[in-house]
């Protein structure tokens, strides 16, 4: 059952709610990955390379950013999300046969 920290009495209610939010967020970076395999598809079609640097620090920015807005360490969360990117990137260069 959804709880918020502040109403979890157990650690079994703790655990089955981080579990419940750690799905959640699997549930979005499966759809994140929507875009990247799209993207990878647009891009084959109008000649943009898998490494964009100006775009990969954007979104390395926006995650800091975002994850200080929300009370997390900026910086964590953007190591996090770095290797997302290079991850995305790898993807896409071998979808378009940089690689």
């Amino acid at each position: 059952m959804a709880k918020t920290a502040a109403d979890c009495t157990t650690m079994a209610e703790i655990r089955e709610n981080i579990d419940r939010v750690d799905n959640g967020l699997m549930a979005l970076f499966a759809e994140r990955w929507t875009f990247i395999r799209r993207a990878a598809e647009i891009k084959a079609g109008i000649g943009i390379p898998a490494d964009v640097p100006e775009r990969v620090k954007e979104v390395r920015d926006n995650a800091h950013r975002n994850a200080e807005a929300h009370g997390l360490d900026g910086d964590f969360y953007e190591k996090i999300w770095a290797e997302l990117v290079r991850h995305a990137i790898a993807y896409e260069k071998a979808q378009l046969g940089e690689t």
